[in-house]
């Protein structure tokens, strides 16, 4: 094992109590790695380090006598605007590659090529079909998706200059008009792909400014050709999510039971382990085990409880701690925040650690190639895997510790599901409940808390301690991605989180709504609304309230927030946030500091463009504080009540 170093504390009892046995099994984890980077390239950190080409690396000194040009000529706006601009492409080819995926799935599944598989939600298809005008009257669910599907991947080829179709369709003309007249509506996404790549290299494009437009184009392209898209199809193949109360936290794994856990972020492999989890109850019993207990890591955690259910186990940095309880018999994994340590951490377990998908894998690990028109049959491969390391975890292989911490929350709010909710009080106009109540200041505005759990802000439980200081202040929060994780633990996410959390107005509201929706408890302050590609929920929710007050969504007294963010995905749905006009705040601090030009964008040019601005703040408190005073600025630009 690797020689042991010094952490930080977590708040998670769980988490302390694997930590604690970790550190006596003299296991690194990210946090001990962390550590031995300390301190971190200051360089870096101001992206003012590029590395584009060989001439370099050039590292430019906003601060002493140091180099101000790179051997090219580069200045640090140029260099810190192509580091970005390449953050957030990154960021929106992964959620544009995680939607193109589903939308092949789906004409595969029109054409009866993947038997596994079908249209779980008629009513979404054939919205989703009148949108983009595909008729639909007398036609079957199978011969309309087809057309979706095509509709879907002809964006992907088009060469014609016309808008996305996706954009076009679910794009108000406010919106719409907006943006062209800045100039980020885009065609193809990966034309604007293969251009942000291009410009960056060597030798192309050196203004600023043309650079962060471009950023601000990856934005609208990770929305409309990655997040909506990809919510838009996971609905139609997997159900659009419905309200259900389910279990969270270490608790979840069963000790008796073949524990499956799995992680990465597209639902198309771990649905299925779900559906044979039932298939191969018998064999798990053969094994000695009482089933097969599926559990959600990181976003495939929000994709699996929203829609089936399942247990919610863990954030991205507590996947470590998962595998060194000892009781997970396989980690099943897809793309995306998959940390190649734990294949070796696994291995220490015997745990079967198994890659599924071509371009995501790992020495030591078990790779099943998981393909559609083979679900079924992969599936069960998968799956007795697991069995399989049940019977030598049973026969005594690996000492078991499973932390008894469990925890409760209210998942699967997609905008239908609100929208139902919110009719049990008003049937004839769900919206407007939730639009007096903001006019009257009894809601004073919305936040989106989205993202990662970063190790650098963990040990200060950075997300609860905002989250909580924005509900006393009577802010309704709505949650996306693996913090979803870190506040259902907390115990954010239950209407007994209301009464611990939310301010007296904020309480009524959801007291009001919950007893109307006949729950006989408050609604819970956070609502969950999925995974990290359902941010364009947010988007859809912020756009549907725009249009009930007739506003644009940059009016509107809301924000965002990325407070513990780790990804280059985050970078691109904070760009697409920008792009829409409304404040982001994130933490830690984007690597933008070292280019004067760009802190001026971001903080006072943009905000007068299209009312887009970022906050950077790692202190809880402050940066509620920050997120509440431009909310009360937008209420008193709209002549709304100060509450």
């Amino acid at each position: 094992m690797p020689e042991k170093t010094g952490r930080t504390e977590y708040t998670n009892p769980g988490d302390l109590e694997l930590l604690r046995k970790a550190n006596e099994e003299n296991l690194q984890l990210g946090v001990d790695r962390l550590k031995k980077m300390m301190p971190q390239c200051g360089f870096g950190d101001l992206g003012t380090c590029c590395v584009i080409c060989y001439m370099g690396p050039c590292r430019i000194d906003p601060f002493d006598n140091g180099p101000k040009l790179g051997v090219c000529g580069a200045n640090a706006d140029v260099i810190v605007a192509r580091n970005f601009l390449r953050a957030a492409t990154g960021g929106a080819s992964s959620h544009a590659g995680h939607a193109r995926e589903l939308a092949l799935l789906l004409l595969e599944v029109a054409g009866g090529k993947a038997p596994g598989y079908r249209v779980r939600d008629e009513a979404k298809l054939f919205s989703v079909a009148g949108s983009l005008g595909i008729a639909t009257d007398g036609r079957t669910a199978n011969a309309v998706a087809g057309d979706v599907a095509r509709k879907a991947i002809e964006d992907f080829g088009r060469q014609d200059g016309l808008p996305m179709n996706w954009i076009r369709a679910r794009t108000s003309k406010r919106e719409y008009d907006k943006w062209e007249k800045l100039g980020l509506i885009v065609s193809n996404p990966h034309n604007e792909i293969e251009t942000a790549m291009h410009r960056t290299s060597m030798g192309n494009d050196s203004d600023p400014l043309n650079l962060w437009l471009a950023t601000l184009r990856m934005g609208i392209v990770d929305n409309f050709a990655g997040l909506m898209l990809a919510t838009d199809l996971s609905d139609i193949l997997f159900g659009t999510p419905s309200p259900k109360v389910i279990s969270a936290n270490y608790a979840v794994i069963k000790d008796a039971s073949v524990n499956v856990a799995c992680h990465g972020h597209n639902p198309i492999m771990a649905s299925k382990l779900v559906e044979w989890a039932d298939g191969l109850e018998d064999e798990a019993k053969a094994a000695g085990a009482d089933g097969i207990n599926v559990v959600g890591i990181c976003c495939i955690g929000n994709e699996l409880a929203t829609r089936f259910g399942v247990p919610y186990a863990g954030h991205e940095a507590q996947a470590e701690l998962f595998l060194a309880t000892g009781a997970i018999d396989a980690m099943v994994v897809d793309l995306q925040c998959i940390w190649p340590s734990l294949a070796a951490i696994a291995k220490c377990y015997k745990t079967r650690f198994i890659t599924t998908v071509p371009f995501v894998k790992n020495p030591e690990a078990i790779h099943v190639e998981f393909h559609p028109d083979k679900a079924d049959e992969k599936a069960k491969e998968i799956l007795r895997h697991a069995i399989a390391g049940f019977r030598e975890r049973k026969a005594g292989a690996v000492p078991t510790r499973i932390p008894r911490v469990s925890s409760k929350m209210l998942t699967g709010i997609s905008v239908e599901a609100l929208v139902t909710v919110l009719s049990a009080a008003n049937p004839s106009d769900p919206l407007a409940p939730v639009v007096g109540a903001i006019a009257s200041g009894d809601i004073l505005g919305a936040v989106g808390v989205v993202g990662c759990p970063n190790p650098k802000l963990r040990d200060g439980s950075m997300t609860e301690r905002m989250a909580a200081e924005l509900l006393r202040n009577n802010v309704l929060i709505v949650t996306t991605g693996c913090v979803n994780h870190i506040l259902a633990q907390a115990g954010f996410l239950t209407s007994e989180g209301t009464e611990k959390y939310a301010g007296e107005k904020l309480k009524n509201v959801l007291t009001a709504l919950g007893n109307a929706a006949g729950l006989g408890a408050p609604l819970p302050p956070v609502l969950h609304m999925g995974s990290c590609v359902d941010n364009s929920r947010i988007y859809d929710l912020l756009a549907a309230l725009a249009g009930k007050i007739g506003i644009e969504i940059s009016q509107l007294p809301v924000a965002g927030s990325a407070p513990e963010f780790i990804t280059e995905k985050a970078i691109s749905i904070g760009s697409f946030f920008l792009a829409a006009g409304i404040l982001v705040h994130v933490a830690p601090p984007p690597r933008v500091f070292g280019s004067p030009f760009a802190v001026g964008l971001l903080t006072e040019t943009l905000p007068g463009v299209n009312g887009g601005k970022v906050l950077v703040e790692t202190d809880p408190v402050k940066a509620a504080a920050g997120i509440i005073a431009h909310i009360r600025a937008k209420r008193q630009a709209l002549g709304l009540a100060q509450a």
